[in-house]
């Protein structure tokens, strides 16, 4: 084992970038992530600060290209913009492993304690990179582990910063026994003894919560379509789309749902004040007495004769209402540049992005007396905005998105299983329709009920169970994280004090 650590420095780092980029979906080898930290452990116990920050960086830019690489493949977008976005976001998230790094290797130098802090200072990295603009929580490394149900039960305490602490405590674990047998065996048991502890404690809370009384069902009629994103908005195909998707409504209606969900952007048209291509809807709705819920975009005009355009979500009810949502979290550089509300000069950038305006509300609608929220694409990855829906009493939640614009990449299964975080971290069922997958029901405990395959036109039925649950996480939020990043601070503050003296 001292000889597999004897390896170059760029080795060691680059192999710990392989092994952890490894473990992220749609790859089964969660795992990895288990010991995939060891060799960058190693180099920051050994490391400078600067040097440290170096090897840290060239893990976090191999990671980041295995696990973000399908940023690269934007088909809405030009070669040039979408080049650009990669490489940004590559080099940005590799910002948040130098600052871990160099924290960890300045503590362990200061205090010669480095070692027990690790997981406390990781938690602290990915709680302040899911802040801003550019938060990014969707690589959190909870996500490796969502191969195994019972190791994510623990995100309905401590969200899924908490799953990310016991991978980084286990890596810990694990180095702290290297340089002996004797050593690395008793650290293989307490680490056994951990998965051992984590996974029984898993199995007994899903046990637990299906034994809970559902006290109410809501049927819903899960509509994937599966059209081309690119073909969409052209106009030889505008007809095709709207003969196809009247077709799965009807469908749909013959199923007998209560309600029919639709992905973002169903239609190519502003579905809001375009009556002649509302009205056919409004019929369909009126008539089977059964509302649906479509994604569509929509603007609106201001007193000084500008335009907002928003991504929404519209919903029919069988009384002829309608209501909206526009999706608050939008995606950077893609739906809008950053900061553009400010300065709107930014927004005469053109990198192939929209320029859509951020909705205000958390709006809820109602099916059968049920309120529950709606999700659009990638505000499913902030688990904070999620859990706002919940405290302000949604009872279950739905996802409309367009994973398409990628292809046929890990980022359509990452953007799956991320909703099953969702789910647990609240404890609530989770509809998810997505234009050309994947979509499904998923339960509150994470389990997949209800499952539609990339790439396949489709509608199932799924029950959607209403359950009296309540989760410390929907309650308090990321409060194991906070935690974690005061001790941090206080901590970094120690090793300062102590460097003074």
């Amino acid at each position: 084992m001292d000889k597999f650590l004897d390896l170059p420095k760029w080795q060691l780092a680059l192999l710990s970038g392989v092994l952890i980029g490894a473990a992220y979906p749609p790859s089964p080898l969660g795992f990895l992530a288990w010991f995939g930290l060891v060799p960058l452990i190693h180099l920051l116990y050994n490391a400078s600060p600067v040097e440290g920050a170096k090897w840290s960086f060239l893990t976090g830019v191999t990671v980041n290209i295995i696990t973000v690489y399908w940023f690269g493949l934007n088909s809405g977008a030009g070669l040039f913009p979408v080049f650009l976005s990669l490489t940004g976001a590559v080099l940005y998230l590799s910002i948040y492993w130098i600052i871990f790094g160099m924290c960890t290797s300045w503590y362990h130098q200061r205090t010669g304690y480095g070692l027990a802090v690790l997981a406390i200072f990781w938690v602290g990295m990915e709680y302040v990179r899911s802040f801003g603009p550019l938060a990014f929580p969707w690589i959190n490394l909870a996500l490796t582990q969502t191969f195994s149900l019972p190791l994510l039960q623990i995100a309905d305490v401590t969200g899924s910063m908490g799953i990310s602490f016991w991978i980084v405590l286990i890596n810990t674990i694990l180095y702290a026994g290297y340089g002996s047998r004797s050593g690395l065996k008793t650290s293989l048991q307490i680490i056994t003894l951990l998965l051992v502890l984590i996974s029984s404690l898993g199995v007994y809370r899903i046990s637990s919560i299906r034994n809970e009384n559902i006290v109410d069902q809501i049927s819903t009629a899960i509509v994937q379509p599966n059209i081309d994103p690119n073909q969409k908005w052209e106009a030889d195909f505008r007809d095709r789309i709207f003969d196809i998707m009247d077709s799965l409504h009807t469908a749909s209606i013959d199923l007998q749902p209560d309600f029919i969900l639709w992905p973002e952007a169903a239609l190519p048209v502003y579905l809001r004040i375009n009556y002649a291509a509302r009205r056919p809807i409004l019929r369909k709705v009126r008539h089977s007495d059964i509302p649906l819920l479509t994604g569509t975009p929509d603007r609106r005009n201001r007193d000084n004769n500008e335009r907002d355009y928003y991504n929404g979500a519209l919903y029919f009810t069988p009384d002829g209402s309608m209501k909206m949502y526009y999706k608050m979290h939008l995606v950077p550089f893609a739906e809008y540049i950053p900061f553009s509300e400010k300065f709107p000069m930014l927004k005469r950038l053109n990198f192939g992005q929209g320029n859509f305006t951020p909705g205000r509300d958390f709006t809820l609608f109602e099916v059968e007396s049920v309120p529950f929220g709606n999700l659009i694409c990638y505000e499913s990855s902030i688990p904070t905005f999620v859990s706002e829906f919940v405290r302000r009493g949604a009872k279950f939640l739905s996802i409309e998105t367009n994973d398409s614009w990628c292809g046929h990449t890990s980022g359509v299964y990452q953007h799956f299983q991320i909703a099953r975080l969702r789910a647990v971290e609240n404890r609530i069922a989770i509809a998810r329709s997505a234009n050309t997958g994947i979509s499904g029901l998923i339960l509150p405990t994470g389990e997949v009920a209800e499952k539609i395959p990339y790439n396949e036109q489709q509608i199932i039925l799924a029950e959607i169970p209403i359950r009296d649950l309540t989760s410390f996480y929907m309650r308090f939020g990321e409060l194991f994280a906070i935690i974690c990043s005061l001790i941090s601070i206080i901590l970094l503050g120690i090793g300062w004090i102590k460097n003074r003296s």
